[in-house]
């Protein structure tokens, strides 16, 4: 618990999708928070696109997902193509998860979407104010900020930056952005096209002049990225796209008109900490990387994701700040792998080397054909294969954790204890008085399969047991409660 007290407990800086669904979050979990935003509205463009079916999970966990399914495109599979021929398509539909689509919902929708939910809760971004510094205390921020040319002070417990690329934020901590810049240089087009292409397909053209990527926002709107050598002009124009799709793309994709286009570079770039004393940075503030993927904004979301129940843990008392330092220890893993992935689809796209690219053009069709790879595809895009094995506050594999039991924005910060069917009567009175000396922090339920799951506030499985060893299995229960709660310090 703080000893000073504050003007309010979390202070966000960046109204980007990510600070805004941490602020939806924190509200939802009945904290003070203050959302503050350099810009003076949000997005008008499409910019991030997909919406992966993890994060779409994590949405219905936070009872925010339905508006986003009904703006949503859905794509079901993935085709790559070259030099006019159909090299693979993949379905993209995981069996495990009710969300077996990509959902297109282009930036400026999902932030609308996630500012009406956070001013259905009375809350609101504040506008033109930027982030000018801070000073960390050993129980407080104090933090100052600049609103329409006259500057603010405020208390808070925690800061977080979800300000983007250039982050003010991370560039107060001095942490060093890691990673290097490609050499391409791309361009992004939001464009109306006919309707030749099918709508619930995402098309990846591999190509000796560069790649293109079409992502479908409806049966007429695409999304369109591309590398290109030199630019034409400040943003690329309907002709220069045009010629892009002729050169690399499939013949029977027509661009109309341009809603919105603009050139950009492409870096990978990561901080070795996404914490700092009380300061914390997440989403494109902590990690950047290549658009082939679209893994960016869905990494971002599951950041916070993973710290804000930790953050409510702490601020009401039911834990130790130490449960704060597993948000760096367990997402930079994870934030890794991303890179690697999207580096990897990147010099596969766009490897300039003619040999290399007869070898793509040859080994895709034979794989793509494989269960195993279009499983191992699909879960790594998808992100249902987040996992946090290794970390410090979980005992094995650390996946996801799914049902029905989860869904509509429930749990808030609660760990569940899911007792399986095969779990009998003692053990079951057993789990009930562990749940009980743990007060109001843990909730027991039945579950549909086996043995026994400490399943986390985000998700994720803390601890499983099916080999009804249950003492043992509940000794474990309570080990990693008590690390993770302060119960152990009160007992």
């Amino acid at each position: 618990m703080l000893q000073t007290t504050v003007d309010t407990d979390v202070v966000i800086v960046g109204a980007g999708p990510v600070g805004l669904f941490l602020a939806n979050e924190c509200a939802r979990r009945g904290l003070r928070w203050r959302l503050f935003e350099a810009r003076a509205s949000q997005s008008e463009h499409s910019k991030a696109l997909a919406i992966f079916p993890r994060t779409l999970e994590i949405f219905d966990m936070a009872g925010v997902v339905d508006p986003f399914l009904d703006a949503a495109n859905r794509v079901t599979s993935v085709a790559v193509i070259a030099h006019g021929r159909r090299l693979a398509r993949m379905p993209f539909a995981p069996q495990e998860s009710p969300y077996a689509f990509v959902a297109m919902v282009p930036q400026d929708v999902t932030e609308r979407l996630l500012v009406d939910h956070l001013r259905r809760k009375g809350g609101a971004p504040e506008y033109e104010t930027s982030f000018v510094t801070a000073t960390q205390h050993p129980d407080h921020v104090s933090v100052t900020l600049d609103q329409r040319g006259h500057r603010r002070e405020l208390t808070a417990a925690f800061v977080v930056g979800c300000d983007g690329a250039h982050s003010a934020v991370r560039h107060l901590l001095h942490l060093p952005f890691e990673g290097a810049e490609y050499d391409d240089l791309y361009l992004l087009a939001d464009a109306e096209t006919n309707e030749a292409l099918p709508a619930d397909e995402l098309q990846l053209c591999p190509s000796e002049s560069g790649p293109v990527a079409i992502f479908p926002m409806s049966a007429t709107r695409r999304r369109i990225v591309a590398t290109i050598e030199i630019p034409e002009g400040n943003a690329p124009s309907l002709t220069l796209v045009q010629a892009i799709l002729r050169e690399r793309a499939p013949a029977e994709i027509e661009v109309s008109r341009l809603h919105w286009s603009s050139y950009f570079r492409v870096h990978h770039r990561q901080v070795a900490e996404l914490r700092v004393g009380r300061f914390f940075i997440a989403g494109d503030a902590a990690h950047i990387h290549s658009p082939f993927g679209g893994q960016g904004m869905n990494t971002g979301l599951h950041d916070v994701w993973n710290l804000v129940w930790k953050l409510d843990m702490v601020l009401r008392g039911r834990a130790d700040e130490r449960l704060l330092e597993t948000y760096s220890a367990e997402r930079r893993p994870v934030i890794r792998r991303v890179i690697e992935m999207t580096d990897l689809l990147a010099k596969v796209m766009a490897t300039p080397h003619r040999l290399a690219q007869i070898l793509r053009d040859a080994v895709i069709p034979m794989v793509s054909h494989l269960a195993p790879f279009q499983h191992a595809f699909v879960q790594r895009l998808s992100e249902l294969d987040v996992a946090y094995r290794g970390s410090p506050i979980v005992e094995g594999d650390g996946k996801r954790y799914f049902d029905d039991s989860m869904r509509g924005g429930g749990i808030r910060s609660r760990f569940l204890l899911v007792l399986g069917y095969d779990v009998g009567p003692s053990t079951t009175e057993a789990a009930k008085q562990l749940v009980q000396s743990f007060g109001d922090v843990v909730d027991v339920r039945a579950g549909a399969g086996r043995g026994i799951t400490l399943v986390r506030p985000d998700g994720y499985v803390s601890f499983s047991e099916r080999n009804h060893n249950t003492i043992e299995a509940l000794k474990t229960v309570r080990s990693l409660l008590e690390l993770q709660t302060h119960h152990a310090l009160a007992s």
